[in-house]
């Protein structure tokens, strides 16, 4: 935890009381310290801008200059040109609202508390446009991603009012894909009312290497393209065992559920292994070969046995036939020891979007859904680089207005950004 220094207070005694009892005067030996936290509330300030004017005294004595000449320094680069709310103002709003989880009718109460009546319809405008502000940003980010050799995509839903040809009762959804270098990820939020197998089609673009998804038929099309090896999901096979165990307690199905389930433990098992040993990537393969293969073999015959025998509308039937259509991509993580045996880094992604849904609920428009996706790209792309997001976002909303080309521009990303810049925000 990093505190900001803060106001040093020292207590003496009464001068009557630094004379002992003989009538002797007392000296300080030393001191004795303690600590305790304190908190200044948020203001709000004004920033002033003054940019002086210049213009001809009199008339020009050469006859060239004209008398109502004037010029003036040009406005700084902002993100909300003519605006009145700062990059750190529009950083503080998105981050309350997209890490935080308030929504802007709260942050408006807030603000009131402060002395700013600013309405949550200005809020929502000012977050808006820091959105489009992003935009090439966000395509560079997307390019990143897609370079790596490794995609984990997920879906959620999401509620969006005034959608074209839609009621507001229906749902959408919204698209994660996380890639990129293992040490440097990316993260990549994107709506769209469909939950159509063309939506990660047209997000995975012409990209070659693992794909990692749990068990949804709509990315079984771009799982079997060309130059795409796609990974199953073991944490979603466990999940199917697990409702089993719950609703059949004392059956015999839930005993080969339990025993299903602690397989799958020792498959996570050797991977505690291989981290707690800091193994490679291809000591990791051997060890999958030699530890984790064998087990992958008793589920494999365990399921296929008690297939013949298990009704298959069952939760048991349900949980083996699940199993079993993904179980040749349910094994793939064993190729390559960059792999994990779960899509648990896109599902993490995703979290935060689902805790903030329960308090905002829906989405006001499509342009306020893909506004949002944006802000969650970069606030998560932030935290899975270790940058705190609120110096990230304002670093941004200072620097993009001035940046003039995408070499510029990527260098705000947060897999190559100086994190010395953040030290002054």
């Amino acid at each position: 935890m990093t505190l900001c220094p803060g106001l040093k207070r020292s207590s003496i005694i009464p001068e009557n009381e630094k004379v002992a009892e003989c009538g002797c005067p007392l000296k300080c030996i030393g001191q004795d310290e303690s600590e305790r936290l304190d908190i200044v509330p948020a203001k709000i300030q004004v920033k002033k801008t003054i940019r002086l004017k210049y213009a001809l005294a009199c008339d020009c004595p050469t006859g060239i200059g004209a008398a109502g000449e004037v010029r003036i320094a040009p406005a700084p680069a902002e993100l909300i040109p003519h605006g009145i709310a700062t990059a750190g103002l529009v950083a503080h709003v998105v981050t309350a609202k997209f890490v935080d989880a308030i929504p802007l009718y709260r942050q408006e109460q807030q603000l009131m508390r402060l002395g700013l009546d600013i309405n949550r319809n200005t809020l929502c405008n000012w977050v808006l446009l820091a959105a489009g502000a992003c935009m090439r940003l966000l395509e560079l980010l997307m390019d990143e991603i897609l370079s790596g050799n490794i995609v984990n995509m997920d879906e959620t839903r999401v509620q969006v009012l005034r959608e074209p040809g839609r009621s507001n009762t229906a749902e959408s959804y919204m698209w994660v894909i996380r890639g990129g270098h293992p040490d440097r990820p990316g993260i990549i939020f994107r709506y769209d009312p469909s939950r159509g197998a063309h939506v990660p089609k047209e997000l995975l673009r012409n990209y070659r290497g693992f794909l990692q998804t749990d068990g949804y038929i709509g990315y079984e099309a771009i799982g079997e393209r060309e130059g795409i090896r796609h990974l199953g999901c073991w944490a979603h096979a466990r999940r199917k065992f697990v409702e089993v165990v719950k609703g059949t307690k004392g059956c015999i199905k839930s005993g080969i559920a339990q025993e299903i389930i602690d397989l799958i433990s020792k498959l996570y098992m050797v991977e505690a292994k291989a981290d707690e040993k800091n193994l490679s990537p291809q000591d990791r393969k051997s060890l999958r070969m030699e530890e984790s293969k064998p087990v992958l073999e008793e589920i494999k015959k365990i399921l296929d046995v008690r297939k013949k025998s298990t009704p298959p509308r069952s939760l048991l039937g349900k949980a083996i036939t699940y199993a079993l259509n993904q179980w040749s991509r349910l094994i793939v993580y064993c190729e390559d020891g960059n792999l994990r045996p779960d899509n648990n880094l896109a599902e993490n992604a995703v979290r935060p979007f689902a805790v903030g849904r329960k308090n905002w609920l829906f989405s006001g428009s499509p342009r306020g859904a893909t506004g949002s996706a944006c802000l969650y790209s970069l606030i998560e792309t932030a935290k899975a680089n270790s940058i705190e997001p609120y110096r990230y976002l304002r670093l941004i909303f200072t620097e993009l207005p001035k940046a003039t080309s995408d070499e510029q521009i990527k260098s705000l990303l947060p897999q190559y950004l100086d994190r010395s810049r953040l030290e002054s925000f």
